[in-house]
């Protein structure tokens, strides 16, 4: 019985077959493939300064390599030595790249007044000293001192309290323990209790 085989299939078939051969016989002619892609990497960052980071995205907090030329980003990959990722890095941790060097990245703060429609740019210095006028009063508006309610036994009590409900912190997965530890001490020391981190979630 005679076996029909496709048009499709038989150039998928012929296109596997081809690239395989190509393949085997440059092995077989001593062309060591791993060798030129390696070189060609070694080309590209030769020059570069690389900086130890961790990437941005989940809480696993792989390790990554920042290749800096002349002031500018020009390769980010898994960094080799880190324990947690060992070089390697997700389709997203890989193309951290992006992130930095992309056209469409914005580099400046915008900003939109209550019911308005458009943004308006602001410098980061402005921003900052908005945010901070808006914490202090939320802090002022919303700070309980003491708290009055019953006891086990069901007498009433006053105890101090000192913390405002009105304000929720959240930290990123980047952030290094030295940086929490601040940040903890002072969102606690404004009276902040919701204070909640990205790597726990």
């Amino acid at each position: 019985m005679a076996v029909r085989t496709s048009r499709r299939s038989f150039l998928k078939q012929s296109s596997l077959l081809m690239a395989g051969t190509a393949a085997g016989s440059l092995t077989a002619l001593g062309v060591d493939l791993n060798t030129r892609r390696a070189m060609a990497t070694e080309l590209r960052i030769r020059d570069a300064q690389a900086y130890p980071s961790i990437c941005p995205y989940c809480a696993v907090g792989c390790g990554t390599l920042i290749h800096v030329e002349d002031g500018q980003i020009v390769n980010i990959e898994g960094n080799p030595e880190s324990p947690v990722n060992v070089g390697t890095l997700c389709p997203k941790g890989a193309a951290t790249f992006q992130l930095h060097v992309n056209p469409n990245r914005i580099t400046h703060v915008l900003h939109r007044d209550p019911g308005a429609t458009d943004w308006e740019v602001w410098d980061l210095d402005r921003a900052m000293d908005r945010i901070a006028e808006l914490v202090k009063e939320t802090r002022d508006e919303t700070f309980v001192e003491e708290w009055t309610g019953p006891d086990d036994e069901g007498n009433e009590i006053t105890k101090t309290v000192n913390y405002t409900p009105a304000i929720f912190t959240l930290g990123g997965a980047t952030m290094a323990n030295e940086w929490n530890h601040i940040h903890q001490k002072l969102m606690r020391g404004l009276g902040v209790v919701a204070i909640e981190n990205q790597a726990r979630i």
